[in-house]
């Protein structure tokens, strides 16, 4: 993969300015009074034109026409209740519009979330369900799991392909080489934070129905993710080869619903962004349902530490659980999200040590700064 070293240097001078959590930095940032607005939300409705998407068994629903349908209730809905917020779309009709495009629209709109919306597909009929995904690379701790994402990234990835000159324009991307996964090392800091909370809100209110399977939350390589520079959640809202799902997505009924969780999980996550409100707050009230001796080792914790993060899931373990893989592991709660960190100490250098063995059994695990219960990346 080729970078020039201006790219290079631009690209890790935006990821450090930005990779900082709300109410932290860009808190600091705002003119004294004034407040950090989620003012700009940009709905992508994935496919389009020449690029179908995924197809139902009977060749009669394109996945094109359901994204599109559900982005615009979605945007009819924000922009009725909330007049203030600028909704940008990526089509508003059967247009193709590159990957490259796509996050050129929510770059250029300046915008504070970045929402793209799809339908999941199966070779077979009985995967039903919704899932959420941020960016980052697919987890091997279950590897059914992994090669099924790792499917999904190349399909929905793949839409690289129908360009011309494509290995020019994406900088030798090639969705059928697992290599090209690396380049997205680069962003997986930056909006790490806030992207996980929207995707959990989504996740919280898709529980509702009307879909029956909850397929959780999983950080994937996803092209359109790393070019957006703001928090970004890509969404697949049922299995158009399930035939439940599908008549869920064909249903005007079923959209509606669907619109409308989205629009809900929008609204409490505007309500958290806006104002700048302080998240390590929402964490330490969320966590009072932790053992006694954990949550006094949280509140303890008014100095600097270190630790490993090796976990981030929408369950929480208890101790022992074989997901440890033989670790001890402190959990923190973001939104809906259980992260698990390990080898926590006062030494970044140990925390670093810990990373190397750590990583023979977690090969995504990271380094990670705990300060009053808030945990980020290094």
């Amino acid at each position: 993969m080729k970078f020039s070293s201006l790219y290079v240097f631009v690209f890790f001078l935006l990821s450090f300015f930005i990779a900082v959590p709300l109410g932290e930095g860009q808190a600091n940032a705002q003119p004294a009074g004034a407040g950090l607005k989620l003012k700009t939300v940009v709905i992508d409705a994935g496919h389009g034109g020449k690029d179908a998407g995924a197809v139902s068994p009977d060749r009669k629903t394109y996945e094109k026409n359901v994204t599109l349908a559900i982005a615009r209730l979605l945007g009819q809905k924000i922009s009725s209740a909330y007049p203030d917020v600028k909704v940008v779309y990526t089509r508003t009709t059967d247009k193709y519009v590159t990957l490259n495009d796509r996050a050129e629209i929510a770059n250029d709109s300046k915008a504070d979330l970045f929402i793209s919306i799809h339908i999941n597909s199966f070779s077979k009929s009985s995967p039903n369900g919704f899932s959420a995904h941020i960016l980052g690379q697919s987890s091997s701790k279950n590897r059914d799991l992994f090669s099924f994402n790792q499917e999904l990234c190349r399909r929905e990835n793949s839409v690289i392909l129908l360009e011309e000159d494509y290995a020019t324009k994406y900088q030798g991307f090639d969705p059928n080489n697992p290599e090209s996964f690396i380049m997205f090392n680069l962003m997986q800091n930056a909006f790490y934070e806030q992207s996980i909370l929207f995707a959990a809100e989504v996740d919280a209110e898709l529980a509702k129905g009307p879909f029956r399977t909850d397929r959780g939350i999983s950080q994937d390589p996803f092209y359109v993710l790393w070019k957006t520079a703001m928090p970004a959640v890509l969404l697949e809202l049922g299995f158009i080869s399930n035939p439940a799902d599908l008549k869920i997505l064909n249903s005007a009924t079923g959209r509606e619903q669907i619109a409308t969780r989205l629009f809900e999980a929008f609204g409490r996550f505007k309500r958290k962004y806006d104002g700048s409100l302080d998240f390590a707050v929402e964490r330490n009230e969320s966590r009072q349902d932790r053992p006694v001796a954990e949550a006094q080792a949280v509140s303890a914790s008014k100095e600097v530490s270190y630790g490993v993060q090796v976990l981030l899931l929408s369950r929480r373990l208890k101790e022992g659980d074989k997901a440890l893989k033989g670790y001890r592991a402190e959990t923190y709660q973001v939104g809906k999200m259980y992260k698990y960190i390990i080898g926590v100490t006062r030494s970044e250098d140990e925390a670093r040590k810990t990373l190397s063995s750590a990583k023979k059994k977690f090969p995504d695990a990271f380094v990670v700064r705990i300060e009053n219960g808030t945990v980020s990346r290094l």
